[in-house]
């Protein structure tokens, strides 16, 4: 995972790259309304916190120093009003930050999904999942809390700044040079600051990817754990992974608590300077009393906006790191697409015009077709086979022989390099992806069940089919039986990842899940591998049943169940070593005829020790 993290993340800007953040904010468009409205609020927050130390100095100059009480009643109420009216403000001011960090969480982690169900296999090939689930979480949390509460920091901050320092400079341009002589130094360290905390942050941002990694595949591969020993040695892993990230953590926390107090003891530089010199000016009555506290005033708040914009700087460039990784995986393009031709004739994946989908028939044949992974390796070269409509092919040879390849390229999870595949004799690229996918049944040699009743696993197949063709599909398959068996039937919760039932349980109701659909291709890829040879049987029988009439692949590891198939193709480096059905394959008596015969010594055997 860490050669991952390290190819993804070099060569990034190393300052605040405001073209990223600028199109992060598109993402945003939804709530342009509210941000508008958010942005007149903090304009207002900021313009009264100008205005209150402007009337604390009218306060000093016309009741304080002269001991005049006339207007002071009306002077009140004014600043309540005020006061009043800044309440409700910063109200608005909550409310509107945290709706519009809810919706963009909400909205984001809307599209990152989205994009996720569109991307093709090649990116999950090499994509870890614990890399993505800490996209879809802590990322975007960082991004949603930066959008609504760092850039209005920022606004309330450079407006504040701005007021303060006009009203200074109308009253005493001199005074306030010298009160804000500390700024350019203060921006030369901010400077340095932005490029250490950046990539401190960074490098935090990756090592929790990494632990998100760690957790996934502690939990998914908690068997294999125990059955290795491997208890220590992963623990051992994981404390350096989390020392890295405590190390790392800290560093980035360390630039943060530095830079804050260096702000802070520059503003109070910046605020010694305005006592002595706007005291200077007093005691020669060149200026008013209320004057030099309004600059003491401002010159204190001054550098409160300037700490909250250094703070809100160093939040935006840990949060880069979290809109990098998010931005990435949202405008990732998939390998397989449709053309604009396509999509207007036959709709996407998300609005299908299925009015327009053409019935199909199943012939399906590879003309000149190869194959390479995107890392070189080749695994078909110059591919030809051509099938008829329902015509069971079964697929057997070694493990890499191309096999696999050979399905997807025909389901469409992967695309040809060269040559074509044509569906009833059309090249499939000029036929939506959701027209063919939606025709395709699919069984895997470790089915996946979704938390839910068996009911609700069945209908994921055709979301709108009835309680009745659920039930038909499950007989079809001989599910029905044990289903009835059981508490509460197609309402049983079959648990997380199908946990609650045996394999075989599990491979029927996939069996039943894939046949709901009614499919016109069936791909079955060693779907009876994993399971006992009294279950195979059952399976076996479903088998037979289901791909009656339909063009079906049947990747074989046990070869004694595809003794029926129409046509068997011996695979072997992406080439087709041999080819026909099962009787005309073992006269030949080749390479099948000798997987076959040792296959079937072994299993006689293990049936002899075990009875």
């Amino acid at each position: 995972m860490s050669a991952y993290v390290e190819e993804n993340f070099n060569n990034k800007n190393e300052k605040i790259d405001f073209g990223l953040w600028k199109k992060l904010l598109k993402y945003a468009a939804d709530f342009k309304k509210q941000l508008i409205i958010l942005g007149f609020v903090m304009l207002a927050v900021a313009g009264i916190d100008v205005l209150i130390p402007y009337l604390t100095k009218y306060a000093i100059d016309n009741f304080v120093v002269t001991g005049n009480i006339k207007g002071l009643l009306n002077f009140s109420m004014v600043y309540v009003l005020v006061i009043g009216v800044q309440a409700i403000n910063v109200k608005l001011l909550i409310t509107l930050s945290g709706s519009v960090e809810t919706k963009l969480a909400h909205h984001i982690r809307k599209l990152g999904f989205k994009r996720l169900q569109e991307l093709s296999f090649s990116y999950y090939d090499k994509t870890p999942v614990g890399w993505i689930m800490s996209r879809m979480t802590s990322d975007i949390y960082r991004l949603s809390e930066i959008v609504s509460w760092g850039l209005t920091d920022m606004v309330w901050a450079i407006v504040m700044m701005m007021g303060f320092a006009g009203v200074m400079f109308y009253h005493n341009w001199k005074l306030t040079l010298i009160t804000l002589s500390v700024v350019p130094p203060l921006f030369l360290i901010g400077m340095y600051f932005e490029k250490k905390i950046l990539d401190a942050y960074r490098k935090v941002r990756k090592i929790n990817s990494c632990i998100t990694g760690d957790f996934n595949e502690c939990i998914t591969g908690a068997q294999t754990t125990k059955t290795l020993v491997r208890e220590e040695d992963n623990l051992t892993e994981f404390k350096l992974d989390t020392r890295n990230m405590r190390d790392s953590a800290v560093r980035a926390a360390v630039f943060s608590a530095l830079f804050l107090p260096i702000v802070l003891t520059l503003g109070s530089i910046g605020t010694g300077l305005s006592l002595w010199f706007g005291g200077k000016e007093v005691l020669l009555k060149t200026m008013s009393y209320g004057t030099l506290m309004m600059f003491i005033s401002y010159s204190i708040e001054f550098f409160e906006p300037v700490s909250q914009l250094a703070s809100t700087i160093a939040e935006l460039q840990h949060a880069q790191a979290s809109a990098e990784r998010i931005l990435s995986m949202i405008e990732t393009e998939s390998d397989i697409y449709d053309s604009e031709k396509v999509k207007e004739i036959y709709g996407d994946e998300y609005n299908p015009k299925r009015e327009n989908w053409p019935k199909v028939h199943g012939d399906i044949t590879f003309k000149n077709v190869s194959f390479a992974y995107k890392d070189g390796q080749k695994v078909l070269d110059n591919f030809t086979l051509d099938i008829k409509a329902g015509e069971t092919i079964a697929l057997v040879g070694e493990t890499g022989s191309g096999k696999s390849t050979i399905v997807n390229l025909a389901c469409r999870f992967y695309e040809p390099t060269e040559g074509e595949i044509l569906i009833d004799g059309v090249n499939y690229k000029e036929r939506s992806i959701g027209w063919l996918q939606a025709n395709l049944g699919y069984v895997l040699q470790s089915p996946h069940l979704f938390s839910g009743t068996i009911k609700d696993n069945i209908r994921y197949g055709r979301l709108e089919a009835t309680d009745e063709e659920i039930v038909e599909a499950a007989k079809l398959v001989d599910a029905h039986d044990f289903i009835m068996k059981m508490d509460k039937a197609y309402d049983t919760e079959v648990g997380e990842g199908g946990g609650m039932l045996s394999t075989g349980e599990k491979q029927l109701i996939s069996f039943a899940r894939a046949i709901v659909a009614n499919p016109s291709i069936f791909v079955l890829d060693e779907a009876t591998s994993s399971i006992d040879t009294q279950t195979e049987r059952i399976i076996q029988k479903a088998i037979d049943k289901v791909l009656q009439g339909r063009t079906s692949f049947v990747i074989a590891h046990r070869l004694s169940t595809i003794v029926s198939a129409d046509r068997i193709l011996v695979i072997k480096n992406g080439k087709v070593l041999e080819q026909g059905n099962h009787e005309s394959l073992m006269r030949r008596k080749g390479y099948y005829y000798n997987l076959y015969t040792n296959q079937f010594v072994q299993e006689q055997e293990s049936e002899i020790l075990n009875e």
